[in-house]
């Protein structure tokens, strides 16, 4: 069998996330996916140059768009020579894209590739007239969410935490645009130069003048519009590649993806529908050997900040490590000063298949930055399930 290969990060490039029905209303999933992946191709040179593979997704897709990995390949300037694939894991899915590419470059099927993915909450392929459909996406919204309220109750997640969470989120990515962090992640496009869901100015006193979005006549509810992500578009891309391609064309690596694992629970039956990361994250704390805190950065999707929440919390949890994750003591804490260090989702906004790929792009830079280090990176996904991978420089 053939010797794993390192599987080099080489950088990432992202449109600004913005708000639904604003700055890209009016485009697609393909749209914005060509300026993600065009906006790569030019940085690093790649015009014309064949790879390995584009693997590119999304979640709300129209039928038209029979496979989004190739029509993108075909306007990107890549030579129309590249293979291009389509993948959807809901949340999951650039994170999906990047370590479908990455095992492919580790077991020497090709020596560089493209991931990423992008979604549109403007363009949904619902097929009835618009009031309908308006209707239709808050019904499916507030069962979902709703699902996701009861898990901020079992695990007692209060609505101060949360907005807490929120507010260190939109702190911290103010503060890493203002610095100058993603000047070469993201790329200003129709106008926008910075996603339009950050609110540099927002405080705890306004987070708490918000009403409960769902729950609203038990006065329990704790999610809000402001500590919940809110409908978003967007795409990003990250270019891998192994390291003598790399070499050759003269790029640097910024750090490697190392390790990955996927989880799914039984939230049908009762468990919490976003509590897969704790298994999947336990399962690859296993198989490297690893603790929960032998890392420098930790980027958990904050899909919601009850999520995240729960989840540091099972971790922390005797009783649900030994009886869910079969461990014999709990993974324990985490630093918080290193969760989500330049903000996360509840800033960004979460373009369903594109935030995968954006926390790639991230975690490397981060650890470039750096000098060294390891990051680990979670993901919950609809469907109860989670997607987790280790980045290492």
């Amino acid at each position: 069998m053939t010797q794993a290969r390192r599987v080099a990060i080489l950088g990432g490039s992202r449109i600004p996330f913005c708000r639904n029905n604003t700055a890209y209303f009016d485009l697609g999933n393909v749209g914005m996916s060509i300026k993600a992946v065009g906006s790569l191709v030019e940085k690093f040179k790649l015009s014309g140059v064949q790879l390995g593979e584009v693997a590119l997704g999304a979640v709300l897709k129209h039928s038209s768009d029979w496979n989004i990995g190739r029509e993108v390949t075909l306007s990107s300037g890549l030579s129309p020579l590249t293979p291009g694939i389509t993948m959807q894991r809901a949340c999951g899915t650039s994170l999906d894209t990047s370590i479908h590419i990455g095992n492919k470059i580790a077991l020497g099927q090709i020596e560089a590739g493209i991931a990423g993915g992008s979604d549109t909450t403007s363009d949904v392929p619902i097929v009835v007239g618009d009031k309908l459909r308006r209707r239709l996406l808050n019904i499916n919204r507030a069962k979902t969410l709703g699902q996701r309220l009861m898990m901020a109750k079992e695990w007692g997640i209060t609505r101060e935490s949360q907005d807490q969470l929120a507010f260190e989120s939109h702190r911290k990515a103010a503060a890493a645009y203002e610095r100058g962090f993603f000047k070469d992640l993201v790329v200003p496009f129709r106008g926008v130069e910075r996603d339009n869901i950050l609110r540099a100015d927002t405080t705890i006193e306004k987070l708490a003048t918000l009403k409960p979005a769902f729950d609203r006549s038990s006065g329990k509810g704790t999610l809000t519009a402001g500590n919940s992500t809110p409908l978003t578009d967007g795409a990003s891309a990250v270019l891998l590649g192994s390291e003598a391609w790399a070499q050759e064309r003269g790029l640097k690596p910024l750090a490697y993806l190392t390790h990955s694992r996927a989880a799914a629970v039984d939230f049908v039956a009762g468990e919490g529908l976003l509590m897969a990361p704790t298994i999947a994250v336990a399962d690859l704390l296993k198989a490297t050997g690893l603790s929960l805190q032998d890392f420098d950065f930790y980027e958990i999707h904050e899909a919601f900040a009850a999520q995240v929440l729960c989840t540091l919390k099972a971790w922390e949890s005797a009783d649900y490590c030994s009886k869910r994750l079969g461990l014999a003591k709990p993974l324990g804490a985490i630093d918080p000063t290193k969760l989500n260090v330049v903000g996360s989702s509840l800033a960004f906004g979460h373009p369903f298949a594109a935030t995968g790929a954006r926390i790639i792009a991230t975690a490397a830079k981060l650890l470039d930055e750096k000098g060294g280090g390891r990051a680990l990176i979670s993901v919950c996904t609809a469907g109860g399930m989670g997607v987790v991978a280790i980045v290492e420089r």
